[in-house]
């Protein structure tokens, strides 16, 4: 009996991995190459070169190749981290304490996937603002903003999938039924807007911090100092530089991203074990 729950938890482990990975790269693969425009103008509006030297509305599939190689993996890795602690923990955890569960997970995808998302975001914001670089991006430039970003997106999951995991809770008990994808996708995009909206000053310095000069030292690109430069020279108003492509970009990107997540998942759900994951 022993062996058999082993053998069964085993199967499931490996089912849930497989699905994330199947499912977090073709969402990520998909959404990065439909809004990539969007991204284009919002990393051009944050720039500190400037929107028109930057580029304007010229070239904004500028930067879209090492999107295209990076996106699968680094969706992958953020889904299998998220679901996989989110399998191994929430057995054991009382359902008041799952919302900390959940914040736990999206702590440990965003920091994870964050080794393949910053050198592949320092590559393409620095394609789409048009900055040439003579020389190949040395290990550290690449990685310049790992930092900043971590800062970045872990607020930014912190509020969404706690918030995301909330809003389907509420949706599923309004409804007495599980989530349908397009369900899913709906407070998904509720709480990427949220989460967008309060997270714009950290892209902005973000942004500033993978454009600046490759011969900027250690103190010119903390996300600190960027915050305290851009409120000096441009007030609010240029801390929420990119509010609206941002928060608009997101907010659908997030439907259609996590859309395709529920419903890839809940294929290879039904694939692998003949019923949905909720079935269970």
């Amino acid at each position: 009996m022993m062996l058999h729950m082993e053998a069964k938890r085993s199967t499931d482990a490996k089912n849930v991995f497989l699905a994330a990975l199947i499912s977090g790269a073709s969402a990520g693969v998909v959404c990065d190459l439909l809004f990539f425009p969007l991204d284009t103008l919002k990393t051009r509006l944050q720039s500190q070169h400037g929107f028109v030297q930057s580029g304007g509305f010229k070239h904004i599939y500028q930067g879209i190749g090492p999107v295209m190689i990076g996106s699968a993996p680094a969706a992958s890795l953020f889904f299998v981290t998220y679901d996989g602690v989110k399998f191994l923990l929430q057995p054991h955890v009382p359902d008041q304490y799952r919302s900390i569960i959940h914040m736990g997970a999206a702590s440990c995808a965003e920091t994870v996937a964050c080794l393949i998302r910053v050198p592949v975001e320092v590559v393409k914001q620095r394609k789409q603002a048009l900055l040439y670089d003579k020389e190949k991006l040395k290990l550290r430039t690449l990685f310049r903003g790992y930092g900043s970003t971590v800062l970045r997106d872990l607020p930014f999951g912190l509020l969404q999938m706690p918030l995301w995991e909330y809003f389907k809770l509420c949706w599923t008990r309004k409804k007495r039924r599980d989530c349908t994808p397009v369900e899913g996708a709906t407070c998904a995009a509720a709480s990427v807007a949220i989460s967008a909206a309060l997270t714009t000053p950290l892209d902005v310095a973000k942004t500033r911090i993978m454009l600046s000069s490759t011969s900027a030292d250690k103190k010119e690109v903390r996300i600190s100092i960027m915050l305290k430069e851009v409120y000096r020279d441009f007030g609010l108003r240029g801390l929420f530089a990119g509010f609206v492509p941002r928060v608009v970009g997101f907010t659908i990107g997030g439907f259609m991203y996590f859309g395709v997540y529920e419903q890839v998942r809940q294929f290879c759900y039904i694939k692998f074990n003949g019923h949905t994951q909720n079935e269970e």
